[in-house]
């Protein structure tokens, strides 16, 4: 069973996403901003993070270079879920490292289809 990590400050968009994704028989892990999800990367090494971006302490673009950056984490894919959908933030998150960008309020089919694209079956 793969472990998506979802670090997100907005307890609602974690509990949506948790409850939809652990329905699909996913394990769920989360953190409440970007310093926790960061430590949650290294303890829990998950097979992919979901990642919002507008958060207090580091933002999303923050902890996606950290995470990609750091040797024991760097192999693990990152899609960014979040509200801002300028192609200017799309650009940036994808120059972070990000292996997918979605807009919220994004679809279970677009999720499930960004999911699908970054984890190997």
């Amino acid at each position: 069973m793969p472990k998506l990590l979802i670090i997100d400050d907005m307890a609602t968009d974690r509990m949506v996403l948790r409850s939809f994704l652990a329905s699909r028989s996913y394990e769920i892990v989360e953190a409440s901003d970007g310093e926790m999800g960061i430590a949650m990367a290294q303890s829990e090494m998950p097979n992919l993070v979901l990642l919002d971006i507008v958060m207090p302490k580091l933002d999303g673009f923050q902890v996606c270079r950290r995470i990609k950056r750091d040797p024991q984490t760097g192999h693990i894919p990152v899609i960014l879920i979040s509200s801002k959908g300028q192609d200017s933030d799309k650009f940036w998150g994808m120059k972070q490292g990000a292996s997918d960008y979605l807009t919220k309020p994004c679809t279970q089919e677009g999720l499930l289809a960004a999911i699908d694209k970054v984890l190997p079956s």
